[in-house]
């Protein structure tokens, strides 16, 4: 936990007021039996009404100061404790913002999601425990014992025989709450895999009508994590039990003891209720602080899964706001360039070997693996070649700051992704101080504008997640706005025009050719392609042609195939 706690070190004179206003309250509450038993034996047994009221007087006070200590050891205990967890969940968030996509592929989306909720949960309640009573408690049990030793030797005594015994458990409990509770942890994050899987596919679901099925999936891993959490929670209730036997136990023997030496007059009553009143709080430290072991175990579980994810230091890559002037141009040319993916034998590109003129459009076709989009994510810099090398405008894509070359790119993903929150605050993504201007050009030639106007609120119409309340057509009009309204030098569509009817794409064509940038289209229609300058044409990862429509018709035996099956489809 060593690196989770750093972040602590921030706060630390709001914790050192903490600590400071923990051991107050502690030294408040620990000479109050003192008092106690001085107002019984001189003030109750001797009917000394002065000595009853000074010293239950100084009682009150003391109460009183108690009372404001803890108080304001809560106040800077839940500063120190949600600054941190503040700053935990930012670091942890822009680490896994700065991983390489082939870093992100191997943690599950449902496990950086419980690390940045649940885990970091457990770890600040153990940050807060720490300042507020996790070093009180065994403060207390060592200060009561102290004080009991030095009111009455005899008794004190019969608290020391448990201790050792209580020492060891508690060493015991800390062990095996750590294994039970990073398994609990695991299994949560095997519930919210399910969970978010189950909610994002909802309409597929009813409409194959799987529910049922889904549901057996959930309980399955449900069952799961109730099994493994009643596992670990057993821990907690056997333990407190034999603490409190144990501590009962020694209870009722210093009563007991007590009741004697009063009997032979080796005692005060005054004294006795002192020892007592410690034994008390003995006992509730000690239950206390079994409490903040078993939180202890499921923190440092916790925080074992946070480290992992702020250790990393390869696979990570700059997430910083780009200063650099966007490219003027874009032009392309890969040389040899052959890409497998971390987790493949095989490569999916072999060899590749072709450029792309600044302002140049290119469509890029082929069959579903081909490598299509490998092609596109190697311009953006979300992976390496594995062979080969990569130029932008003569330079090797390597050498170019990464936030300028993906500044000087527009990028829109085959699934339209849209945000909660209005229609213009999805667009302003591309660039954030867009004019309204500059905003209804960008949806004017994406054939969105006119449906925005139909909206009741317009542009501050709001989006539902992930553009739920929104058509696929619609959804990707909107992404290419918020794209061209980048007015980057390169454009790139993956596909992403694959739910526009035959005339409102025809029209959108129309409205981009006028454009001077680079353009990059993935697509699988042919219609789509006749629009562009050149046409790469992939087959099993490699060039299969590339040249014009005319050209490849004329020439390419499986461009052919590919412009006959289609027209066949369109005049069924």
């Amino acid at each position: 936990m060593k690196i989770v706690f750093q972040f602590v070190k921030r706060y630390k004179i709001s914790a050192v007021f903490a600590l400071i206003f923990m051991l107050l309250e502690l030294a408040f509450e620990l000479v109050q039996p003192l008092f106690m038993a001085i107002l019984i034996n001189e003030g109750l047994l001797q009917n000394n009404l002065h000595n009853v009221v000074f010293w239950g007087g100084w009682l009150f006070v003391l109460t009183i100061l108690s009372f404001i200590s803890g108080v304001s050891n809560s106040f800077f205990s839940s500063h120190v404790a949600q600054s941190f967890a503040y700053d935990l969940r930012k670091a942890l968030y822009s680490k896994i913002q700065s991983f390489t996509m082939a870093t992100y592929l191997t943690f599950p989306t449902s496990g950086l999601i419980t690390r940045l909720t649940s885990d970091s949960n457990q770890v600040t309640s153990i940050v807060f425990m720490l300042l507020r009573i996790a070093m009180r408690a065994p403060l207390m049990a060592i200060g009561s014992l102290v004080l009991a030793f030095y009111v009455n030797a005899q008794m004190a005594l019969i608290l020391c025989v448990s201790t050792p015994f209580l020492v060891i458990f508690l060493v015991w409990m800390i062990s095996r709450g750590i294994k039970l509770f990073a398994r609990v942890q695991s299994r949560l994050d095997a519930v919210n895999k399910q969970l978010q899987e189950g909610l994002q596919a909802v309409r597929l679901i009813k409409a194959y009508m799987r529910g049922q099925y889904e549901e057996s999936r959930f309980q399955a891993v449900a069952e799961n994590l109730k099994f493994d959490t009643m596992k670990a929670t057993r821990l907690m209730e056997i333990a407190l039990p034999i603490l409190q036997f144990v501590l009962n136990v020694s209870l009722l023997i210093v009563i007991w003891v007590g009741a004697q030496l009063i009997d032979t007059n080796s005692i005060l009553v005054g004294d006795l209720v002192a020892v007592v009143n410690y034994a008390f709080r003995m006992t509730a430290a000690f239950s206390i602080f079994s409490f903040i072991i078993i939180a202890y175990a499921r923190a440092k579980a916790s925080a074992e899964r946070i480290e992992s994810i702020l250790n990393l230091e390869e696979g990570t890559e700059e997430v910083t706001e780009n200063t650099l002037p966007m490219l003027p141009q874009v032009a392309i040319r890969f040389e040899h360039v052959s890409f497998a993916y971390p987790s493949a034998t095989e490569n999916t590109l072999q060899d590749l070997k072709f450029s792309v003129a600044a302002g140049e459009k290119v469509a890029i076709m082929g069959a579903t693996g081909s490598g299509k989009s490998t092609i596109l994510q190697l311009i953006e810099k979300f992976y390496e070649t594995t062979e080969g090398e990569i130029y932008i405008n003569e330079h090797n894509i390597k050498d170019i700051p990464l936030q300028q070359l993906r500044s000087s790119i527009a990028y829109v993903p085959q699934q339209s992704l849209l945000f909660s929150g209005t229609i213009l605050e999805n667009l302003r993504w591309g660039q954030r101080d867009a004019t309204e201007k500059q905003l209804k050009e960008a949806t004017k030639k994406a054939q969105i504008h006119e449906a925005i106007e139909r909206f009741e609120l317009g542009y501050e119409t709001v989006i539902g997640q992930r553009g739920v309340n929104l058509s696929g057509g619609q959804k990707q009009r909107f992404a290419i706005s918020r794209a061209l309204l980048k007015e980057a030098p390169l454009l790139i569509l993956d596909d992403s025009t694959s739910a526009l009817d035959v005339a409102t794409e025809k029209r959108l064509w129309e409205a981009l050719d006028t454009e001077q940038m680079t353009m990059l289209v993935v697509t699988q229609k042919i219609q789509t392609a006749q629009t562009a300058d050149r046409i790469l044409l992939l087959h099993e990862g490699q060039i299969n042609a590339f040249g014009s429509h005319d050209e490849l018709l004329a020439t390419n035996s499986l461009y052919k195939q590919i412009v006959a099956s289609q027209q066949e489809v369109l005049a069924e």
